[in-house]
């Protein structure tokens, strides 16, 4: 039975500036603050993660730690922690869905930790856990993100030089942005997987008329070129792109990517842990892609080592075999991990072993860099 969640936000170091259509993600120089969850029960413990980014969605770390601490938490206490079905239930009643999923970042991140207790206490990994493990490593596409081509040429051969062979690059932030997707095609040369990431930016002509440029540069898929509810324009906007459409921030809910599919208006589902709520509406999620034969791709939120872990676990589970964006090893250091428990390669991320999600957390040192957010602000 679950018996206590714990809620830590912890000021990570961040390692480069980073930013999307909507607003900074990292700023380096200032910290990055991540909500770390500890549940607990019958004497194991499992850990989860969520990345509060007011500049991609409406979550900031104040109002996930609340929730949590305030809503989910108490409405768990007491129950099987091996209930996942039903833990998402009652947080569907909780905080309840709305237009949204309601909360996801925060739901995420206690069903996270659920799963890492899990396979914890039965000294398995998540994969093991499922029954489903297809891959034991995952490529990762190094993020590029810049305001002019001389820039992300910069950061393209920083990548190059890291060992990765696959790129993915912000548009929607200036006016430049076939200029920049144009340089880092050049830079990558012409046999490097590149996908660009628009994050609701334009509107459905626009998105169009970039498309065929986009075409033109052998980019493979052009995520979430307009708003997440504008399922009029993306149907539209699929039907004359000459880009696969990749759907991101409009897929919360299992049900949403359903409705896409009827609607005939996605391509290429973005399997996301936080964005839907954690890796048990994921799963659902990635299964109903599957069986409608809509392509799958893979993304985080720039999370750390916690978040990265669970992600590999759901890429693996499906076998995802292209390129995804989990970035936060090059933004993010995860100062509370002990050792190197996700190991990332040359652009490879291998699957982790271990018993749950397979990240080792010091847990003296998440107490040392938590802040109080409810009360001080973020640092």
């Amino acid at each position: 039975m679950v018996e206590r969640v714990e809620t830590f936000a912890v000021a990570l170091p961040t390692l480069r500036s980073f930013g999307v259509a909507g607003g900074a993600v990292a700023v380096a120089g200032r910290p990055s603050v991540r909500v770390l969850v500890k549940v607990s029960a019958d004497g194991a413990s499992g850990w989860g993660e969520a990345t509060p980014i007011p500049a991609w969605t409406y979550e900031t770390a104040e109002s996930i730690v609340s929730t949590i601490d305030r809503y989910l938490a108490p409405a768990i206490l007491g129950r099987p922690c091996w209930d996942l079905d039903g833990v998402t239930s009652v947080f569907d009643r909780v905080i309840n869905r709305g237009f949204s999923i309601g909360a996801p970042l925060a739901k995420s991140a206690v069903d996270m930790a659920l799963h890492d207790l899990l396979g914890r206490a039965l000294g398995v990994p998540v994969g093991v856990l499922w029954g489903q493990r297809r891959a034991e490593e995952i490529e990762l596409g190094w993020m590029v993100s810049g305001q002019s081509p001389g820039e992300v040429a910069e950061r393209v051969a920083e990548g190059r030089e890291a060992g990765y062979r696959a790129f993915k690059v912000k548009i929607g932030l200036h006016a430049e942005d076939l200029a920049v997707v144009r340089a880092v095609r050049e830079a990558a040369g012409a046999d490097a997987p590149l996908w660009v990431d628009a994050n609701q930016a334009y509107a459905v002509d626009e998105a169009v008329r970039v498309s065929r440029v986009l075409s033109e540069l052998d980019v493979h898929a052009f995520e979430q070129p307009l708003p997440a509810n504008d399922v009029v324009g993306l149907g539209r906007l699929r039907a004359e792109s000459a880009v696969p459409i990749a759907l991101d921030e409009s897929l919360r809910h299992p049900s949403d990517l359903a409705t896409f599919v009827k609607l005939g208006a996605v391509d290429v589902a973005i399997a996301k842990v936080q964005r839907s709520g954690g890796l048990t509406l994921s799963r659902r999620l990635c299964s109903l892609a599957e069986d409608s034969g809509v392509r799958l791709m893979g993304s985080g939120l720039t999370d750390s080592d916690l978040g990265l872990a669970a992600s590999l676990h759901l890429f693996a589970a499906f076998g995802i075999d292209t390129p995804v964006d989990l970035n936060g090893r090059q933004f993010v250091g995860s100062a509370y991990a002990t050792g190197e428990t996700v190991q990332v390669h040359g652009g490879i991320a291998r699957v982790p072993t271990g018993p749950g999600l397979g990240v080792e957390v010091h847990e003296s040192v998440v107490r040392e860099l938590s802040v109080d957010v409810l009360t001080a602000g973020v640092p």
